[in-house]
């Protein structure tokens, strides 16, 4: 059996990066991270559930990405949280965002950037199995995934 890897252990170990002090990090730097990895675990996602077009794909993934639906999946998965995701979604809402999408109140976009920061801090603290099971939780909760029996709507 082929033991499991850590994405950001093996960046960390390729590129001979020394593991940072993540405390001492930005909120919107954790969010800009969290963004990017969950964009990746929703893309994987879209392409697993069969080839489709790239626009079709792209729809799909906007519409779980988009602020809007990551502050509803904050509040979905607020009651599973340990008291440190608490500190650090709390870190994430009250960081001052350069701006607001047009697509997204202000309410929703802090909310949204608070559950990237989540994600952000759990991928840099290498809890990855944690950070897919509140992605997955969600996602189901907010009927933006059906899980097992498929991915289509």
């Amino acid at each position: 059996m082929e033991e499991s890897v850590s994405l950001v252990g093996q960046i960390r170990e390729t590129f001979a990066c020394r593991k940072p002090d993540i405390r001492t990090y930005s909120p919107l730097v954790l969010a800009y991270v969290g963004d990017a990895v969950y964009e990746l675990a929703v893309r994987t996602l879209a392409v697993q559930a069969g080839n489709r077009s790239v626009g079709d794909l792209h729809r799909e993934t906007v519409r779980r990405v988009k602020a809007p639906a990551q502050a509803a999946m904050l509040e979905a998965v607020r009651e599973l949280l340990t008291q440190e995701e608490q500190d650090v979604c709390r870190r994430g809402r009250n960081a001052k965002p350069y701006s607001v999408p047009k697509g997204a109140t202000p309410g929703e976009y802090h909310r949204a950037t608070a559950f990237e920061a989540l994600l952000g801090y759990l991928y840099l603290t290498d809890r990855t199995e944690r950070l897919l099971e509140l992605v997955r939780e969600g996602l189901v909760r907010t009927k933006l995934w059906r899980g097992r029996e498929g991915d289509r709507e």
